[in-house]
């Protein structure tokens, strides 16, 4: 699930290749003998040209931290939500100063 995540923040970062065979492979669900029938390359071809997308894939997060990212983003916002649905059901300040909070934090 994280490569294929990954994969759709940093895909177009790979060789062709290396996206055609990591698209195959997670997406896809094919074999490795599959994927070497189709690229025309050997198993041991397509299994190296995953690893090394892999590794790539990795490297670009650890320095771009796009997925990290969209993740605290995507907490906040369920943060959001849930406290909105509170105060709309029990109007409480305490609640509309967490949303607030909530949000700035979205904006570091």
């Amino acid at each position: 699930m994280e490569i294929s995540l990954l994969f759709d923040f940093y895909g177009q970062l790979l060789t062709e290749q290396q996206a055609q065979a990591v698209s195959l492979y997670y997406n896809d669900d094919f074999s490795l003998a599959e994927i070497a029938s189709r690229m025309g390359i050997t198993r041991q071809g397509v299994r190296d040209s995953i690893k090394r997308a892999e590794a790539q894939l990795f490297t670009y997060e650890t320095k771009l931290g796009l997925l990290e990212r969209f993740r605290k983003t995507e907490q906040g916002l369920a943060g959001i939500e849930s406290l909105a649905q509170s105060l709309k059901e029990n109007y409480d300040p305490k609640i509309a100063d967490e949303i607030i909070s909530t949000a700035k934090s979205l904006h570091e």
